[in-house]
Parts: C-alpha cells; sequence; structure tokens
C-alpha cells in the first residue's frame, strides 16, 4: 500500500471526536474538492507492506485506528488491512469520499462517508447505491461551504430519510462559513443532524501536519 503518514493525534470530526486515535493516511485521491485540506496526500507517501503498516499502529498503543486519505479505497490492499486491525481488536474508522464502493470493506468498520456538496465541485462523482450500503454504525458527513450547500443537504436528507436513522454530520468548511451560522441554520430546521467542527485546527494550526 502507499501510504502518506502514520501517526497518533486526537480524533477531531464525526462521534468519536475527542478522541485519542491512530491515522493511517493513504497516498492517492479520485476526486480534486474545492476546499481540499490534505492536497499532500495527493502524491507524496511510500509503498509500505501491511505487516509494517500493522507494527507502526501498534507502537503507539491506541485501539481505535482510522483509515484516511486522500481516498482510501482506491489502495486494493486495504480491505485486508481493515480486517487485519479488526481482527487485532481495533476500532476501525474508514473515512471516504462516497465515490467508490464502500462494500468492499468488512461490515465490522465505522464507514464515515462524505455525500459531496455542490460546493466542492464534486458532488457529480456520487455513487448513490452506497446509501443502500450504509450500516446502523456508519456516519454520513455534508461538509457545507454556504447556505446553497446546506439547503442542497437538506434537500438530500429529504429525498433518502433513511439517512437520519444514522448520524449525520454537518460540517462547516473551515475558514469558509462561519460555524455560527451554520448552527443557526440547524436550529432554525430543528433537523436531527450533528454539527460537527474539526476540533483538531482549533487544537493545533490549521495548516499543521501530522494532527
Amino acid at each position: 500500500m502507499k501510504i502518506n503518514e502514520i501517526y497518533k493525534s486526537i480524533q477531531g470530526e464525526s462521534t468519536f471526536a475527542g478522541r485519542p486515535c491512530v491515522f493511517i493516511r493513504t497516498t492517492g485521491c479520485n476526486l480534486r474538492c474545492e476546499w481540499c485540506d490534505t492536497t499532500h496526500a495527493f502524491e507524496e507517501g511510500r509503498e509500505m507492506t501491511i505487516e509494517t503498516i500493522l507494527a507502526q499502529v501498534e507502537s503507539h498503543s491506541c485501539r481505535l485506528v482510522e483509515l484516511t486519505g486522500g481516498e482510501p479505497l482506491l489502495q486494493k490492499e486495504a480491505p485486508r488491512l481493515v480486517t487485519r486491525l479488526l481482527d487485532g481488536g481495533h476500532t476501525v474508522l474508514i473515512e471516504t469520499s462516497g465515490s467508490l464502493d464502500i462494500r468492499r470493506m468488512d461490515p465490522r468498520a465505522v464507514v464515515i462517508m462524505d455525500i459531496k456538496c455542490p460546493g466542492s465541485g464534486m458532488s457529480g462523482a456520487m455513487r448513490w447505491d452506497n446509501l443502500a450500503a450504509l450500516k446502523p454504525s456508519d456516519q454520513v458527513k455534508f461538509v457545507i461551504r454556504d447556505r446553497a450547500d446546506y439547503d442542497w443537504a437538506v434537500e438530500i436528507l429529504d429525498r433518502y430519510p433513511s439517512l437520519t436513522r444514522g448520524v449525520v454530520l454537518f460540517s462547516p468548511v473551515f475558514g469558509a462559513l462561519d460555524p455560527r451560522l451554520l448552527a443557526d441554520w440547524i436550529l432554525e430546521d430543528g433537523r436531527p443532524v450533528h454539527l460537527q467542527l474539526q476540533i483538531h485546527k482549533y487544537i493545533w494550526h490549521p495548516e499543521t501536519r501530522g494532527v
């Protein structure tokens, strides 16, 4: 597998936010979101065996692990790595764009799947049949840039009401949308969604890597 970096930090997103977590960041992404904050993962990285990856994860003495990117589902060995981590007693989160088939992954893992809003420039890449493959333990995330993105996200929730049976995350694009404004919209609508802030960007400088 081609890996950009492996590090331990505080989980900044999802309902696991605030917990220590080991991040396995893969190299490569098939999308180019307008607000992407991990462009260094497009090309940078090195080939690593699964055994080497597992050894590095174990060195951090942390049971929560996230496979992220880039886009981790581009790595053909990602399903095997996830299964090995789960078999080793880890809780595994998979952060994915929603553009690739999530059914390849071990069902014991928690999929955190983006539904790309128009402000990303990548909403046309969404693989909508992934919605039917979501498990009750999975989470979906809308990264919202402006009111148009918010209204689009609400329309998707109306179109696919089953999404609100699970965890739905609304996250403002950092530096582009005031979180207070997004909070106001959510409160006005009364939607059963979670307001998500990327807390690692408030703890450390937003451009700091490896956190």
